[in-house]
Protein backbone atom coordinates (compact mmCIF):
# COMPACT_ATOMS: atom_id res chain seq x y z
CA UNK A 1 0.00 0.00 0.00
CA UNK A 2 1.37 3.21 -1.10
CA UNK A 3 0.63 6.53 1.39
CA UNK A 4 2.93 8.67 -0.88
CA UNK A 5 0.49 9.97 -3.68
CA UNK A 6 1.84 9.52 -7.88
CA UNK A 7 0.09 12.22 -9.41
CA UNK A 8 1.05 15.56 -9.38
CA UNK A 9 -2.04 16.97 -8.81
CA UNK A 10 -2.21 14.63 -5.51
CA UNK A 11 1.17 15.40 -4.45
CA UNK A 12 1.16 19.57 -4.43
CA UNK A 13 -2.45 19.05 -2.46
CA UNK A 14 -0.95 16.80 0.27
CA UNK A 15 2.05 19.55 0.28
CA UNK A 16 -0.07 22.09 0.64
CA UNK A 17 -2.05 20.11 3.17
CA UNK A 18 1.09 19.64 5.17
CA UNK A 19 2.31 23.39 5.27
CA UNK A 20 -1.06 24.27 6.44
CA UNK A 21 -1.08 22.09 8.80
CA UNK A 22 2.81 22.82 10.52
CA UNK A 23 1.33 26.78 9.90
CA UNK A 24 -1.93 26.21 11.81
CA UNK A 25 -0.47 24.26 14.54
CA UNK A 26 2.64 26.73 14.49
CA UNK A 27 -0.08 29.36 14.67
CA UNK A 28 -2.33 27.81 17.61
CA UNK A 29 0.88 27.68 19.83
CA UNK A 30 1.74 31.21 18.99
CA UNK A 31 -1.27 32.56 19.85
CA UNK A 32 -1.98 30.56 22.70
CA UNK A 33 1.58 31.96 24.29
CA UNK A 34 1.38 35.38 23.53
CA UNK A 35 -2.01 36.63 23.56
CA UNK A 36 -4.55 33.63 25.15
CA UNK A 37 -1.70 33.19 28.25
CA UNK A 38 -1.11 36.92 28.68
CA UNK A 39 -4.61 37.23 28.47
CA UNK A 40 -5.43 34.64 31.36
CA UNK A 41 -2.53 36.26 33.92
CA UNK A 42 -4.30 39.64 33.53
CA UNK A 43 -7.82 37.81 34.50
CA UNK A 44 -5.84 35.93 37.12
CA UNK A 45 -4.47 39.32 38.06
CA UNK A 46 -7.73 40.77 38.29
CA UNK A 47 -9.41 37.46 40.16
CA UNK A 48 -6.35 37.67 42.88
CA UNK A 49 -7.10 41.40 43.97
CA UNK A 50 -10.50 41.32 44.41
CA UNK A 51 -9.56 37.99 46.98
CA UNK A 52 -7.54 40.23 49.02
CA UNK A 53 -10.17 43.52 48.63
CA UNK A 54 -12.37 40.61 50.45
CA UNK A 55 -10.18 39.07 52.84
CA UNK A 56 -8.89 42.99 53.58
CA UNK A 57 -12.84 43.53 54.27
CA UNK A 58 -13.35 40.15 56.39
CA UNK A 59 -10.27 41.32 58.32
CA UNK A 60 -11.57 44.57 58.94
CA UNK A 61 -15.38 43.25 59.84
CA UNK A 62 -13.64 41.23 62.14
CA UNK A 63 -11.60 43.64 64.04
CA UNK A 64 -14.38 46.13 64.07
CA UNK A 65 -16.98 46.00 66.44
CA UNK A 66 -20.05 46.37 64.09
CA UNK A 67 -23.42 45.45 64.93
CA UNK A 68 -24.29 42.28 63.23
CA UNK A 69 -27.03 43.56 60.94
CA UNK A 70 -25.04 46.21 59.58
CA UNK A 71 -22.55 44.08 58.73
CA UNK A 72 -25.07 41.87 56.89
CA UNK A 73 -25.96 45.12 55.05
CA UNK A 74 -22.68 45.66 54.58
CA UNK A 75 -21.81 42.49 52.86
CA UNK A 76 -24.87 41.94 50.91
CA UNK A 77 -23.59 45.43 49.69
CA UNK A 78 -20.68 44.90 48.78
CA UNK A 79 -22.26 41.18 46.61
CA UNK A 80 -24.65 43.15 44.76
CA UNK A 81 -21.73 45.48 43.56
CA UNK A 82 -18.81 43.37 42.75
CA UNK A 83 -21.18 40.41 42.06
CA UNK A 84 -18.98 38.11 44.25
CA UNK A 85 -20.20 35.84 47.07
CA UNK A 86 -19.34 33.33 49.69
CA UNK A 87 -20.74 30.36 50.03
CA UNK A 88 -20.03 27.83 52.63
CA UNK A 89 -18.37 24.75 51.51
CA UNK A 90 -21.62 22.60 53.47
CA UNK A 91 -23.69 24.25 50.75
CA UNK A 92 -21.52 24.48 47.58
CA UNK A 93 -22.85 21.75 46.36
CA UNK A 94 -26.79 22.46 46.57
CA UNK A 95 -25.54 25.90 44.50
CA UNK A 96 -23.51 23.81 41.19
CA UNK A 97 -20.37 23.13 42.68
CA UNK A 98 -20.30 19.58 40.99
CA UNK A 99 -20.70 21.05 38.04
CA UNK A 100 -17.76 22.99 37.88
CA UNK A 101 -14.53 22.03 35.93
CA UNK A 102 -11.36 22.52 37.32
CA UNK A 103 -8.94 24.43 35.61
CA UNK A 104 -5.39 23.48 36.75
CA UNK A 105 -3.42 26.56 35.20
CA UNK A 106 -5.89 29.05 37.10
CA UNK A 107 -5.45 27.63 40.08
CA UNK A 108 -1.55 27.41 39.71
CA UNK A 109 -1.51 31.25 38.93
CA UNK A 110 -4.01 32.26 41.54
CA UNK A 111 -2.09 30.24 43.94
CA UNK A 112 1.20 31.89 43.27
CA UNK A 113 -0.33 35.75 43.30
CA UNK A 114 -2.47 34.86 46.52
CA UNK A 115 0.65 32.92 48.53
CA UNK A 116 -1.47 30.39 49.38
CA UNK A 117 -3.10 27.16 47.93
CA UNK A 118 -5.81 27.75 45.72
CA UNK A 119 -8.26 25.49 43.81
CA UNK A 120 -10.40 27.34 40.46
CA UNK A 121 -13.79 25.61 39.10
CA UNK A 122 -15.36 27.45 36.41
CA UNK A 123 -18.86 26.20 35.81
CA UNK A 124 -20.79 27.08 32.21
CA UNK A 125 -24.97 27.43 31.65
CA UNK A 126 -27.23 29.71 32.53
CA UNK A 127 -25.12 31.63 34.85
CA UNK A 128 -20.70 31.67 33.84
CA UNK A 129 -19.45 31.48 37.02
CA UNK A 130 -15.78 31.12 38.74
CA UNK A 131 -15.50 29.17 41.95
CA UNK A 132 -12.84 29.52 44.45
CA UNK A 133 -11.44 28.17 47.31
CA UNK A 134 -8.03 29.44 49.34
CA UNK A 135 -6.68 28.83 52.44
CA UNK A 136 -6.63 32.06 53.23
CA UNK A 137 -10.34 31.90 53.55
CA UNK A 138 -11.34 27.86 54.84
CA UNK A 139 -15.03 26.77 54.73
CA UNK A 140 -16.32 28.79 52.11
CA UNK A 141 -15.86 28.92 48.31
CA UNK A 142 -15.77 32.61 47.01
CA UNK A 143 -18.32 32.56 43.68
CA UNK A 144 -17.71 35.19 41.00
CA UNK A 145 -21.09 35.75 39.07
CA UNK A 146 -20.01 37.07 35.52
CA UNK A 147 -22.46 38.25 32.65
CA UNK A 148 -24.09 35.39 30.17
CA UNK A 149 -21.62 33.53 29.11
CA UNK A 150 -21.33 32.16 25.25
CA UNK A 151 -19.11 28.87 25.30
CA UNK A 152 -18.62 29.62 21.68
CA UNK A 153 -16.59 32.67 22.22
CA UNK A 154 -13.84 30.33 23.23
CA UNK A 155 -13.30 28.81 19.79
CA UNK A 156 -13.24 32.29 17.69
CA UNK A 157 -9.12 31.37 17.35
CA UNK A 158 -9.95 27.63 16.27
CA UNK A 159 -12.81 28.84 13.58
CA UNK A 160 -10.88 31.30 12.19
CA UNK A 161 -7.87 28.44 11.32
CA UNK A 162 -10.63 26.30 10.48
CA UNK A 163 -11.71 28.85 7.84
CA UNK A 164 -8.33 29.94 6.68
CA UNK A 165 -7.11 26.11 6.14
CA UNK A 166 -9.83 25.30 4.57
CA UNK A 167 -9.35 28.37 2.26
CA UNK A 168 -6.02 28.07 1.57
CA UNK A 169 -7.04 24.07 0.30
CA UNK A 170 -9.91 24.96 -2.03
CA UNK A 171 -7.66 28.04 -3.71
CA UNK A 172 -4.71 25.43 -3.87
CA UNK A 173 -7.28 22.92 -5.61
CA UNK A 174 -8.51 25.88 -7.90
CA UNK A 175 -4.59 26.58 -8.55
CA UNK A 176 -3.25 23.21 -9.40
CA UNK A 177 -5.59 22.25 -11.63
CA UNK A 178 -5.58 25.29 -13.58
CA UNK A 179 -1.60 24.56 -13.66
CA UNK A 180 -2.10 21.22 -14.88
CA UNK A 181 -4.52 22.02 -17.51
CA UNK A 182 -1.73 21.68 -20.35
CA UNK A 183 -0.73 18.41 -19.21
CA UNK A 184 -4.18 16.93 -19.42
CA UNK A 185 -4.28 17.83 -22.75
CA UNK A 186 -0.80 16.38 -23.52
CA UNK A 187 -1.91 13.21 -21.91
CA UNK A 188 -5.35 13.18 -24.30
CA UNK A 189 -2.34 14.23 -27.46
CA UNK A 190 -0.42 11.67 -26.88
CA UNK A 191 -3.02 8.92 -26.30
CA UNK A 192 -4.46 10.38 -29.91
CA UNK A 193 -1.08 9.48 -31.45
CA UNK A 194 -0.74 6.54 -29.95
CA UNK A 195 -4.12 5.56 -31.40
CA UNK A 196 -2.79 6.59 -34.86
CA UNK A 197 -4.59 10.15 -35.59
CA UNK A 198 -2.74 12.98 -35.30
CA UNK A 199 -3.98 16.21 -33.11
CA UNK A 200 -3.82 19.83 -34.10
CA UNK A 201 -0.77 21.92 -32.07
CA UNK A 202 -1.46 22.30 -28.72
CA UNK A 203 -1.79 25.93 -27.27
CA UNK A 204 1.27 27.19 -25.73
CA UNK A 205 0.10 28.36 -22.22
CA UNK A 206 1.28 27.65 -18.37
CA UNK A 207 4.25 28.05 -17.18
CA UNK A 208 7.66 28.80 -18.63
CA UNK A 209 8.52 24.93 -18.72
CA UNK A 210 5.05 23.58 -19.43
CA UNK A 211 5.43 25.91 -22.43
CA UNK A 212 8.70 24.57 -23.29
CA UNK A 213 7.12 20.95 -23.18
CA UNK A 214 3.95 21.71 -25.43
CA UNK A 215 6.39 23.63 -27.71
CA UNK A 216 8.79 20.56 -28.20
CA UNK A 217 5.31 17.70 -28.28
CA UNK A 218 4.12 19.72 -31.07
CA UNK A 219 7.74 19.83 -32.88
CA UNK A 220 7.38 16.31 -31.96
CA UNK A 221 4.37 15.73 -33.48
CA UNK A 222 4.37 17.40 -36.76
CA UNK A 223 8.01 14.98 -37.13
CA UNK A 224 6.12 11.93 -36.70
CA UNK A 225 3.48 12.88 -38.45
CA UNK A 226 6.01 13.69 -41.28
CA UNK A 227 7.77 10.61 -41.31
CA UNK A 228 4.89 8.39 -40.97
CA UNK A 229 3.79 10.40 -45.04
CA UNK A 230 7.18 9.85 -46.04
CA UNK A 231 7.48 6.05 -44.84
CA UNK A 232 3.82 5.53 -46.44
CA UNK A 233 4.41 7.89 -49.86
CA UNK A 234 7.84 5.57 -50.05
CA UNK A 235 5.29 2.06 -49.93
CA UNK A 236 3.27 3.41 -51.99
CA UNK A 237 5.89 4.43 -54.79
CA UNK A 238 7.45 0.89 -54.08
CA UNK A 239 4.33 -1.16 -54.27
CA UNK A 240 3.55 0.98 -57.62
CA UNK A 241 6.55 0.62 -59.22
CA UNK A 242 6.82 -3.09 -58.53
CA UNK A 243 3.05 -3.86 -59.93
CA UNK A 244 4.57 -2.66 -63.74
CA UNK A 245 6.81 -5.19 -63.90
CA UNK A 246 4.42 -8.29 -62.66
CA UNK A 247 2.02 -7.42 -64.88
CA UNK A 248 4.44 -7.55 -67.93
CA UNK A 249 5.42 -10.69 -66.40
CA UNK A 250 2.04 -12.07 -66.25
CA UNK A 251 1.36 -11.44 -69.43
CA UNK A 252 5.07 -12.97 -70.77
CA UNK A 253 3.84 -16.22 -68.93
CA UNK A 254 -0.14 -15.87 -70.12
CA UNK A 255 1.90 -16.43 -73.99
CA UNK A 256 3.75 -19.29 -73.28
CA UNK A 257 3.53 -22.53 -75.00
CA UNK A 258 0.61 -24.68 -73.84
CA UNK A 259 3.61 -27.84 -73.12
CA UNK A 260 4.46 -25.15 -70.20
CA UNK A 261 1.50 -24.43 -68.15
CA UNK A 262 2.43 -26.69 -65.46
CA UNK A 263 5.00 -23.44 -64.97
CA UNK A 264 2.83 -20.75 -66.47
CA UNK A 265 0.17 -21.75 -63.41
CA UNK A 266 3.43 -21.84 -60.52
CA UNK A 267 4.38 -17.90 -61.99
CA UNK A 268 0.64 -17.02 -61.94
CA UNK A 269 0.34 -17.84 -58.39
CA UNK A 270 3.66 -16.15 -57.15
CA UNK A 271 2.47 -13.08 -58.93
CA UNK A 272 -0.73 -13.27 -57.18
CA UNK A 273 1.04 -13.76 -53.83
CA UNK A 274 3.39 -10.91 -54.51
CA UNK A 275 0.29 -8.72 -55.41
CA UNK A 276 -1.54 -9.66 -51.62
CA UNK A 277 1.69 -8.59 -50.03
CA UNK A 278 1.31 -5.31 -51.94
CA UNK A 279 -1.81 -4.89 -50.93
CA UNK A 280 -1.01 -5.82 -47.22
CA UNK A 281 1.66 -3.51 -47.62
CA UNK A 282 -0.57 -0.40 -48.76
CA UNK A 283 -2.96 -1.10 -46.30
CA UNK A 284 -0.63 -1.56 -43.31
CA UNK A 285 0.44 2.22 -43.99
CA UNK A 286 -2.16 3.88 -45.34
CA UNK A 287 -3.39 6.52 -43.09
CA UNK A 288 -7.48 6.62 -42.06
CA UNK A 289 -8.10 9.91 -43.29
CA UNK A 290 -12.20 9.35 -43.29
CA UNK A 291 -11.80 8.65 -39.67
CA UNK A 292 -15.76 9.33 -39.32
CA UNK A 293 -18.36 8.35 -36.64
CA UNK A 294 -20.91 6.97 -39.07
CA UNK A 295 -23.08 4.66 -36.86
CA UNK A 296 -22.91 1.28 -38.60
CA UNK A 297 -24.24 -2.26 -37.52
CA UNK A 298 -21.60 -5.05 -36.62
CA UNK A 299 -24.12 -7.48 -37.88
CA UNK A 300 -24.45 -5.83 -41.42
CA UNK A 301 -21.02 -5.36 -41.93
CA UNK A 302 -20.08 -9.26 -40.71
CA UNK A 303 -23.07 -10.19 -43.44
CA UNK A 304 -21.36 -8.56 -45.89
CA UNK A 305 -17.94 -9.52 -45.50
CA UNK A 306 -19.05 -13.10 -45.38
CA UNK A 307 -21.07 -13.15 -48.91
CA UNK A 308 -17.84 -11.97 -51.00
CA UNK A 309 -15.19 -14.11 -49.64
CA UNK A 310 -13.93 -15.86 -52.76
CA UNK A 311 -15.79 -19.41 -54.12
CA UNK A 312 -12.17 -20.55 -54.13
CA UNK A 313 -11.68 -20.37 -49.76
CA UNK A 314 -12.00 -24.33 -48.85
CA UNK A 315 -13.22 -23.56 -45.00
CA UNK A 316 -16.97 -23.40 -44.21
CA UNK A 317 -17.75 -20.18 -42.59
CA UNK A 318 -20.58 -20.29 -39.91
CA UNK A 319 -21.74 -17.05 -38.81
CA UNK A 320 -23.75 -16.56 -35.23
CA UNK A 321 -25.34 -13.50 -34.61
CA UNK A 322 -26.19 -11.81 -31.19
CA UNK A 323 -28.56 -8.34 -31.56
CA UNK A 324 -26.14 -5.65 -31.45
CA UNK A 325 -26.65 -1.73 -31.06
CA UNK A 326 -24.94 0.89 -33.46
CA UNK A 327 -21.85 1.87 -33.25
CA UNK A 328 -19.75 4.59 -34.56
CA UNK A 329 -16.85 3.26 -36.96
CA UNK A 330 -15.24 3.40 -40.34
CA UNK A 331 -17.12 0.47 -42.08
CA UNK A 332 -14.57 0.19 -44.73
CA UNK A 333 -11.53 0.06 -41.57
CA UNK A 334 -13.73 -2.90 -39.82
CA UNK A 335 -14.75 -4.70 -43.12
CA UNK A 336 -10.32 -4.93 -43.43
CA UNK A 337 -10.20 -5.92 -40.01
CA UNK A 338 -12.84 -9.34 -40.54
CA UNK A 339 -11.72 -10.02 -43.78
CA UNK A 340 -7.68 -10.18 -42.96
CA UNK A 341 -8.94 -12.85 -39.72
CA UNK A 342 -11.01 -14.63 -42.51
CA UNK A 343 -8.02 -15.22 -44.73
CA UNK A 344 -5.56 -15.77 -41.54
CA UNK A 345 -8.81 -18.79 -40.48
CA UNK A 346 -8.77 -19.63 -44.26
CA UNK A 347 -4.86 -20.08 -44.42
CA UNK A 348 -4.35 -21.65 -41.63
CA UNK A 349 -7.26 -23.85 -40.47
CA UNK A 350 -8.43 -27.08 -41.86
CA UNK A 351 -12.47 -27.12 -42.53
CA UNK A 352 -14.61 -24.93 -40.52
CA UNK A 353 -14.44 -21.25 -39.42
CA UNK A 354 -17.18 -20.25 -36.84
CA UNK A 355 -17.77 -15.94 -36.91
CA UNK A 356 -20.02 -14.97 -34.05
CA UNK A 357 -20.96 -11.29 -32.75
CA UNK A 358 -22.34 -9.80 -29.61
CA UNK A 359 -23.08 -7.10 -26.92
CA UNK A 360 -20.94 -7.22 -23.53
CA UNK A 361 -22.98 -4.67 -21.84
CA UNK A 362 -21.00 -4.55 -18.69
CA UNK A 363 -17.82 -2.64 -20.87
CA UNK A 364 -20.32 -0.95 -23.01
CA UNK A 365 -18.99 -2.91 -26.45
CA UNK A 366 -19.69 -5.09 -29.14
CA UNK A 367 -17.67 -7.59 -29.77
CA UNK A 368 -17.12 -10.50 -32.90
CA UNK A 369 -15.28 -13.62 -32.70
CA UNK A 370 -13.57 -15.27 -35.40
CA UNK A 371 -12.54 -18.94 -34.32
CA UNK A 372 -10.85 -21.70 -36.55
CA UNK A 373 -10.08 -25.27 -36.33
CA UNK A 374 -6.13 -25.13 -36.95
CA UNK A 375 -3.10 -25.31 -34.65
CA UNK A 376 -3.50 -22.38 -32.88
CA UNK A 377 -1.04 -19.68 -30.96
CA UNK A 378 1.08 -20.47 -28.82
CA UNK A 379 0.19 -17.67 -25.60
CA UNK A 380 3.87 -16.93 -25.76
CA UNK A 381 3.94 -15.74 -29.13
CA UNK A 382 1.31 -13.41 -29.60
CA UNK A 383 2.97 -10.65 -28.74
CA UNK A 384 5.66 -11.64 -30.95
CA UNK A 385 3.06 -12.06 -33.72
CA UNK A 386 1.56 -8.67 -33.64
CA UNK A 387 4.71 -7.13 -34.41
CA UNK A 388 5.08 -6.03 -38.36
CA UNK A 389 6.55 -8.86 -40.76
CA UNK A 390 6.49 -11.52 -38.37
CA UNK A 391 5.01 -14.69 -38.47
CA UNK A 392 4.50 -18.04 -36.03
CA UNK A 393 5.94 -21.05 -35.97
CA UNK A 394 6.10 -24.26 -38.49
CA UNK A 395 2.83 -25.09 -37.35
CA UNK A 396 1.93 -22.20 -39.65
CA UNK A 397 2.77 -21.65 -42.92
CA UNK A 398 5.08 -19.10 -43.69
CA UNK A 399 3.12 -17.63 -46.92
CA UNK A 400 1.85 -13.72 -46.76
CA UNK A 401 3.96 -10.93 -45.35
CA UNK A 402 3.09 -10.68 -41.62
CA UNK A 403 1.32 -8.09 -41.64
CA UNK A 404 -2.41 -9.26 -40.92
CA UNK A 405 -2.67 -9.44 -37.52
CA UNK A 406 -0.15 -6.35 -36.88
CA UNK A 407 -3.14 -4.31 -39.45
CA UNK A 408 -5.70 -5.98 -37.35
CA UNK A 409 -4.36 -4.73 -34.36
CA UNK A 410 -3.72 -1.17 -35.72
CA UNK A 411 -7.34 -0.50 -36.95
CA UNK A 412 -9.28 -1.70 -33.98
CA UNK A 413 -6.44 0.54 -31.70
CA UNK A 414 -7.67 3.48 -33.94
CA UNK A 415 -11.30 2.29 -33.44
CA UNK A 416 -10.46 2.86 -29.40
CA UNK A 417 -10.79 -1.19 -29.32
CA UNK A 418 -9.14 -4.21 -28.37
CA UNK A 419 -7.94 -7.32 -29.45
CA UNK A 420 -7.78 -10.35 -27.29
CA UNK A 421 -6.38 -14.37 -28.39
CA UNK A 422 -7.14 -17.75 -27.03
CA UNK A 423 -8.31 -21.01 -27.48
CA UNK A 424 -11.86 -21.54 -29.06
CA UNK A 425 -14.03 -23.90 -27.06
CA UNK A 426 -16.17 -25.03 -29.82
CA UNK A 427 -13.57 -25.61 -32.51
CA UNK A 428 -9.94 -26.09 -30.70
CA UNK A 429 -8.06 -24.02 -32.83
CA UNK A 430 -6.95 -20.05 -32.83
CA UNK A 431 -10.16 -17.94 -31.29
CA UNK A 432 -9.20 -13.75 -31.82
CA UNK A 433 -12.01 -11.45 -30.29
CA UNK A 434 -12.22 -7.59 -31.67
CA UNK A 435 -13.94 -5.42 -29.06
CA UNK A 436 -15.32 -2.22 -30.04
CA UNK A 437 -16.50 0.44 -27.89
CA UNK A 438 -20.47 1.60 -28.14
CA UNK A 439 -18.98 5.23 -27.20
CA UNK A 440 -16.17 5.97 -28.22
CA UNK A 441 -14.23 9.33 -26.13
CA UNK A 442 -13.79 12.33 -27.20
CA UNK A 443 -10.29 13.91 -26.95
CA UNK A 444 -10.17 17.22 -25.13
Amino acid sequence: MRLFPRSAFARTMALIAVLLLVNQVVSYIMIGLYVVKPSMQQISSVVARQVEGILALDQWLVEEDIPLEQRQRLVESYTEATGVEGIAESQAAHFGLHEATTYNFLSAQLSELLQARTEVRISQGSHYRVWLRTENLPGYWLVFNLDSFDEARFSPLLFYLIIIGSLSVIGGMIFTNWQNRPLKALEAAAQQIGQGDYPAPLSERGSSEIIAVTQAFNQMVQGVKQLEQDRALLMAGISHDLRTPLTRIRLATEMMPESEDYLAEGIIGDIDDMNAIIDQFIDYVRIDTDADHEQNNLNYIVEDVVAHVPDSWHTKIEVQYQPVPNIGVREVSIKRVLLNLLENAERYGRERVLVETGHDEERDAVWLKVSDDGPGIPANQVEYLLQPFTQGDKARSTKGSGLGLTIVKRLVERHQGRVLFGISPRLGGLMVRVELPVQRRTHQ
